[in-house]
């Protein structure tokens, strides 16, 4: 029976290093436009004319009931059938960042929901107009009230981002096959995966509790 060798690992570090290296960028250039994206459609749910309103709330509905798997299947093979070629990697980013940015909108929605009326009204009559009370006054404050559960979403995210090696990105997942197809060690490299994800975790945890802290000393 083959027993564990983890001194393969250094080896091979390379190709890890690589892939760890694209599962960051991935994960923060999908939580940044998910971010954005959800305060957009929080604010079009909110605030739009029925016309924007309501495809808006369709989209959203359709993104929260179908797998991220096939979400991303469509925008990288569906879309080329019409004429629309996107790049592997942009393809990734875009089907995480549109998952999880009509979830953060949720978050944002209610968040926006929950202010206090008083503080449009008083933007308002300082001459605020509407667009500009809601952009400056009610989404900084909406934000920093729903940062933990954004956070959470985040985490999600960056564990999610794995995904995007079922179309060839060489991310953490995908590199770690690459390195298994050729020293037939799984369980060595796919536990060296687990760790990598574990202190990306913990990182992002920690970065997250500094952005509470800051958020709960403004308030």
């Amino acid at each position: 029976m083959q027993g564990l060798d983890f001194s393969i690992v250094p080896e091979y570090w390379p190709l890890i290093g690589k892939g760890l290296w694209w599962t960051v960028v991935i994960s923060t250039a999908s939580a940044v436009l998910s971010v954005l994206a959800g305060i957009g459609f929080a604010l079009l749910v909110l605030y739009a004319s029925p016309v924007v309103r309501y495809p808006v709330r369709l989209f959203m509905w359709l993104f929260m009931g179908t797998p991220l798997l096939l979400q991303l299947f469509l925008i990288y093979f569906g879309l080329v059938q019409i004429g629309i070629d996107i790049p592997a990697i942009w393809s990734g980013i875009i089907a995480l960042s549109l998952h999880f940015a009509v979830y953060n909108a949720d978050i944002f929605r209610a968040g926006i929901a929950a202010l206090d009326k008083g503080q449009t009204e008083a933007a308002r009559s300082l001459g605020f107009g509407a667009w500009r009370t809601r952009i400056y006054i009610v989404v900084p404050q909406a934000v920093r009230g729903t940062v933990p559960a954004v956070g959470n979403m985040m985490i999600a995210l960056l564990k999610e981002s794995s995904i995007v090696s079922m179309i060839g990105i060489a991310e953490l997942v995908h590199s770690a096959q690459l390195v298994i197809s050729e020293t037939y060690r799984p369980f060595e490299f796919y536990l060296t995966a687990a760790a990598l994800y574990y202190g990306l975790n913990l990182i992002l945890e920690a970065v997250l509790r500094g952005i509470e802290r800051k958020v709960e000393l403004s308030r």
